[in-house]
């Protein structure tokens, strides 16, 4: 009897999904030795008729989401803000300058939440330098030519830990662990730059970061490895924490390597950052750049520049397409602030869960939150739960927003999820997906269009995978082909 391989297997049962149920043929493909030990939970619906379903397979399981938890933060914040929203950034003067342009006062940059300020991320926002000369020009063009007192970041519209709770030690510190603040900037992290090295397992010596941080200090144990050519190295350091340590490998390399870390005060960044640019503009400040989470009463003071965000609509196509979990976490606290509350965690959530129960997306036991982004490994929901959300989304008029925010199987987004997918076939535009990966699961859901054209909604969950190999995302792209072969 000849042997055949696993993937083998599957290229057979593809050919013939449409003279077996659904059902079968994907309890078939999760026999794979990749799932031994390992939790599996998916479900598939058509959204135009959700109770009609495709596939079923331990859709009441709560799993751990990962990433794909961003499809219910951004879906909640666009029916809530609206995909036109924009965030707003102050800046005041405590007082009028006298006649020889000295403030007798202090400068308060009010936050108001812009998870895109000094970025470049999002097409229209503008890079930190040239918002901190935006910021310095406006004091000079009131007559301003010497601040006396000091350069306020106000940080009160938020409360509690910047880091959502549950997210590991082994990420803090790095820039997908970023905290969050009101006065976000230059996407709270900084890079940090290693000298080359083209010798196996020696130390890599850190040369520069840019930005530069004021008093931050960095020990180094980072090694190299030839064999291994992705950055290995992990950060370790709290927010407002300036001692930090770096640890792991990165390649040998001959040019230089660099990483991304976070930044340990971002509003005090800020204000550091505006301290110089109106150095640059020859205004003299008596006091320091700092933070202060009391709002002074800013009816009494002279708006000098107001800083408008790129649209919502923008900003949710970098938070799903490349899963930015800064921008989720954001996302997450502006949702209490919309609803008249401090911008905390855990304020966040009791919005985004009303969200889910107000719309019949998600009954109290279905889901289990600790942040906006999926990066704790304790969020718990279900397949349903995704795919409830996704098939509402398409009766919103928000809809093409969210669809194009999900990431093509030919694009470079969502961390090229499935990036051998259906090339041959040209079926691409067909297929929009949000993946998760965090250590021990895998996770996509997204929409295909079946072979009439009609719109499906899928979640493919699983969960203790052992093993670390692309082995689940194959058996998981497979699934996919199946639903855009259904024939209704």
């Amino acid at each position: 009897m000849k042997r055949f391989s696993f993937f083998a297997l599957l290229f057979f049962c593809s050919l013939s999904a449409t003279a077996q149920p659904l059902q079968a043929v994907v309890e078939k493909q999760l026999q794979h030795p990749v799932l031994n030990g390992a939790w599996w939970g998916g479900l598939a619906v058509y959204t135009d008729h959700p109770e009609q379903t495709l596939f079923a397979l331990q859709a009441d399981q709560r799993l751990t989401p990962a990433s794909t938890l961003k499809l219910l933060t951004t879906a909640a914040a666009l029916e809530t803000l609206g995909p036109h929203y924009r965030f707003q950034t102050r800046l005041y003067a405590s007082a009028q300058p006298d006649e020889k342009g000295i403030l007798k006062g202090d400068l308060y940059l009010q936050g108001g939440g812009d998870p895109t300020l000094g970025s470049t991320r999002v097409p229209g926002a503008q890079d930190w330098r040239q918002v901190a000369s935006q910021w310095a020009k406006a004091v000079k063009k009131v007559g301003i030519r010497r601040v006396e007192g000091s350069l306020y970041a106000d940080v009160s519209a938020f409360e509690g830990p910047s880091i959502a709770p549950k997210v590991n030690w082994e990420n803090i510190g790095n820039y997908y662990a970023a905290p969050v603040s009101p006065v976000c900037f230059h996407d709270n992290l900084f890079k940090i730059f290693f000298s080359p090295q083209p010798f196996d397992a020696k130390r890599a010596e850190v040369t520069r970061t840019e930005p530069k941080i004021p008093q931050l200090h960095l020990s180094s144990f980072v090694t190299t490895d030839a064999k291994n050519k992705r950055d290995n190295a992990y950060v370790y350091g709290a927010p407002k924490q300036y001692e930090m340590e770096i640890y792991g490998t990165i390649p040998t390399n001959l040019t230089g390597f660099s990483i991304q870390a976070a930044m340990p005060d971002p509003a005090l960044f800020a204000m550091q950052a505006l301290h110089n640019a109106l150095r640059e503009e020859g205004i003299a400040v008596g006091g320091r750049p700092q933070t202060t989470d009391q709002a002074p009463d800013y009816a009494q003071m002279k708006l000098l520049h107001t800083y408008s965000s790129p649209e919502l609509k923008d900003i949710i196509l970098i938070v799903n397409k490349r899963s930015f979990n800064l921008y989720a976490e954001m996302l997450l606290r502006q949702l209490a602030l919309h609803a008249g509350k401090k911008g905390s965690v855990q304020n966040g959530l009791t919005e985004l869960e009303k969200f889910l129960r107000q719309n019949k997306l998600a009954a109290p036991q279905d889901a289990v939150l600790y942040d906006g982004s999926g990066l704790s490994r304790d969020n718990m929901l279900t397949p349903r739960v995704l795919v409830n959300t996704l098939a509402f989304m398409t009766k919103s008029p928000n809809f093409s927003y969210y669809y194009q925010s999900l990431a093509t199987p030919d694009d470079r987004g969502d961390l090229l999820l499935l990036r051998y997918f259906l090339k041959p076939k040209h079926q691409v535009q067909d297929v929009r997906v949000k993946g998760g990966t965090i250590d021990g699961v895998k996770t996509v859901a997204g929409y295909v269009y079946d072979e009439s054209g009609r719109p499906i909604a899928f979640a493919l969950m699983a969960n203790n995978l052992a093993s670390k190999d692309e082995t689940i995302l194959r058996i998981h792209e497979n699934i996919i082909k199946q639903l855009l072969q259904v024939k209704p």
